[in-house]
C-alpha cells in the first residue's frame, strides 16, 4: 500500500483547460450502481454482417442521382445522399477526397442501423477525410455537434474524422453497439468519439492524435472495448465517467496532456496498455472511480511509466495518482513505485509466471524475474517460448518496460513505423533514450530479427557504458567476428557482466538471432548493474568467475 501525497495536489494533473473539458464531457447524474466487473459479458466483434449492396461514393467525380452509386465508374458524390439509399446490410464505399460542407455533404452524417461506411482500412483512411459538425440531440447531454452519429450494429471503417467547431464531437455514440475501426481522429475540437447512454462498441486499432479536449470519452452506463488503439499527442488519451464499465486493453497512450482521467463511478478494466510519456499524471482516479489495474488470476501487464514529463508543473505528474478512498490493486503491471500517490496495493506481478516449458531451462530464473515484474510475458497457452528468436520492435518494448528511460534525442519519424503501428510508443521511447537508432534511408526494420550483437549494443549505448576496456574481448573465442562498430559497448557490456553465453560461456555468436531467453538474460543483467535487482548466480555470466 502507497499513499504519498495529498487530494490537493490534483490541481497539478493537467492545466485547467483540459479539465473543463474532461468534466464537461463526463458531468451526468449519478445512477444506481454498477453492477461487479465478474457480472459482465466482454463484448467481442460479432459477426459481420451479410453484405447486400455496395454503394460507391466519390465527392470529386460522383453524381447524387438515384441511377448512379452502384459502380465505381458511377458513384455518387455525397455520403448523405449514399445513406438514404442504404440499407442494413450495405456497405458505403468512400473514394479518396474530402467530405466536407464543400461538397454537399450535411452534418452530422447520420449512420443506418447495420450500414457499414468504409474507406482505407490499411492507411486508418489517411486520403479519406470527413469534415464537418452540426447540431445532434443526445437523450443524456441536449444538443450537441457531431460529424457522425452512429447507429446500432453500424460500421465505421477506414476514414479520418475531424470536427474543427467549438465542443465538436468526431463521431458520437449513443446507446448503441457498433464498431469503428482502422480510422484517424484529429483536430476535433473536443474529442473523437463520445460514448454514453448505455452503449457497447467496439473502438479498435485507430489513431487519436492532436484532439483539444479528449482521445475518447466514455459516461453514463456504457461498456465496450477500446483496443490496440494508439493515443498520442492530445489532451487526456480517454475521459471516462459516470457508471461505465469499458475494457481498455492493448493501448498506446503516450506523450498526452494525461494519459487517462477517471471520474464518477466508472469502473474500466485496463490489460496490456503502455501509458507513458504524459506531460502531468499517467493515470487520475477521482471520487468513486475505482478501476481494475490486474488481480493475481488476471495480471494488468499494463506499462505506466514516465509520466510527469512537464518539469515546470509543481508536483511533478505521477504515474497513479488515486485521489479517491477507494484501496486500488494493482497487479502486475510496470509501474514505478515511487511515481505512485493514494491508497494503492501494488504487486510487481501475480503468480502466472511458471511457464511450462522452461522447468530447468538454463534461463529459468532470469525469465521468471521479469515476468513477475510485467516486463516480458509469456503466450495464452502457458508458454514462454524461450529460444524463439526476438523482433527489434519487441526488443524496443522489452527495454521500454524495464527501464522507462528518459528521452535525450529528439523524436525520429522512422519511414516504416507509422504512428498506429501496435510498437510505435516503445519504439520512439528506445529511439529517443538513445538504446535504438535506424537504418540508413530512415527505416527502423520493425520486425527484423535482432542478433544478439545489436541487442547487447543497444543496452550498453542506452545505459551509457561508454567505451569497455578491449582486452576484455579475449574472453570470446569468436571476437574476431564482432563488427568494428560493436566491439567498445561489447566490451563495455562484458565489463558490467552484462553478457550471458549458453551454452559455452565463451562463444559470443554476436551475429546470431538472439533468442527470447537470451534477451531476458541480458536485460536483467542489466537491471543488476544499476542496482536494481539482486545477482542470480549463473555459469554463464561472462566474467562472474
Amino acid at each position: 500500500m502507497v499513499r504519498t501525497r495529498k487530494k490537493s495536489m490534483l490541481r497539478s494533473i493537467v492545466s485547467t483547460q483540459f479539465a473543463l473539458l474532461a468534466l464537461l464531457a463526463l458531468s451526468t447524474p449519478l445512477i444506481a450502481q454498477a453492477p461487479a466487473v465478474s457480472q459482465l459479458p466482454i463484448p467481442t466483434t460479432p459477426a459481420p454482417p451479410t453484405v447486400t449492396a455496395v454503394l460507391y461514393v466519390n465527392p470529386n467525380t460522383g453524381s447524387d442521382q438515384a441511377t448512379s452509386g452502384r459502380t465505381d465508374a458511377a458513384p455518387f458524390r455525397t455520403i448523405t445522399f449514399a445513406m438514404q439509399q442504404a440499407n442494413a446490410g450495405t456497405v458505403i464505399q468512400l473514394a479518396p477526397g474530402n467530405y466536407t460542407q464543400q461538397s454537399a455533404e450535411q452534418f452530422p452524417i447520420v449512420m443506418k442501423p447495420g450500414v457499414i461506411l468504409r474507406g482505407d482500412e490499411n492507411s486508418k483512411g489517411a486520403n479519406i477525410l470527413i469534415q464537418g459538425s452540426g447540431a445532434t440531440l443526445s437523450k443524456t447531454f441536449g444538443q450537441q455537434n457531431a460529424t457522425i452519429r452512429a447507429a446500432n450494429g453500424s460500421e465505421i471503417r477506414g476514414v479520418t474524422v475531424t470536427n474543427t467547431v467549438t465542443r465538436g464531437t468526431g463521431i458520437w455514440v449513443e446507446d448503441v453497439d457498433c464498431i469503428i475501426a482502422n480510422s484517424t481522429f484529429t483536430n476535433n475540437n473536443r474529442e473523437g468519439i463520445f460514448v454514453t447512454g448505455n452503449s457497447n462498441p467496439i473502438v479498435a486499432d485507430s489513431v487519436f492524435t492532436k484532439n483539444g479536449g479528449n482521445g475518447i470519452s466514455i459516461t453514463s452506463g456504457s461498456r465496450g472495448v477500446i483496443r490496440n488503439n494508439v493515443f498520442n499527442d492530445t489532451g487526456f488519451g480517454l475521459a471516462i465517467g459516470g457508471n461505465s464499465i469499458p475494457r481498455l486493453e492493448g493501448n498506446q497512450i503516450t506523450q498526452n496532456q494525461a494519459g487517462i482521467y477517471m471520474d464518477g463511478s466508472t469502473s474500466p478494466i485496463l490489460r496490456n496498455n503502455v501509458i507513458t510519456d504524459s506531460l502531468g499524471d499517467g493515470i487520475v482516479v477521482l471520487n468513486r472511480a475505482f478501476p481494475d489495474l490486474g488481480t493475481a488470476d488476471s495480471l494488468g501487464n499494463n506499462t505506466i511509466r514516465n509520466n510527469g514529463r512537464d518539469t515546470k508543473r509543481k508536483p511533478l505528474g505521477l504515474d497513479i495518482n488515486n485521489t479517491t478512498s477507494n484501496r486500488l490493486q494493482a497487479v502486475g503491471n510496470s509501474i514505478d513505485p515511487k511515481k505512485i500517490a493514494g491508497l494503492i496495493n501494488f504487486v510487481a506481478g501475480g503468480t502466472n509466471t511458471a511457464f511450462s516449458d522452461i522447468q530447468g531451462h538454463w534461463a529459468q530464473q532470469y525469465i521468471q524475474a521479469l515476468a513477475s515484474q510485467a516486463i516480458i510475458t509469456g503466450f495464452p497457452d502457458g508458454t514462454f517460448k524461450p529460444n524463439d528468436p526476438v523482433t527489434r520492435a519487441q526488443f524496443a518494448t522489452i527495454v521500454a518496460k524495464a527501464f522507462s528511460p528518459a528521452p535525450r534525442n529528439p523524436a525520429v519519424n522512422f519511414t516504416d513505423v507509422r504512428s498506429n503501428f501496435w510498437g510505435f510508443g516503445a519504439i520512439q521511447t528506445a529511439s529517443r533514450a538513445g538504446f535504438m537508432a535506424g537504418f540508413p534511408g530512415g527505416a527502423f526494420r520493425p520486425d527484423q530479427r535482432i542478433p544478439k550483437v545489436q541487442a547487447l549494443v543497444a543496452l550498453s549505448n542506452g545505459l551509457q557504458y561508454g567505451a569497455g576496456d578491449s582486452s576484455l574481448l579475449s574472453r570470446f573465442q569468436d571476437a574476431a567476428s564482432i563488427p568494428s562498430w560493436a566491439t567498445g559497448p561489447i566490451a563495455a557490456a562484458t565489463q558490467r557482466q552484462i553478457v550471458v553465453n549458453y551454452p559455452t560461456v565463451g562463444q559470443l555468436n554476436p551475429n546470431r538471432e538472439a533468442t527470447r531467453a537470451e534477451v531476458a538474460a541480458f536485460i536483467y543483467q542489466a537491471l543488476v548493474a544499476q542496482g536494481k535487482a539482486q545477482a542470480i548466480p549463473s555459469p554463464y555470466v561472462v566474467g562472474a568467475r
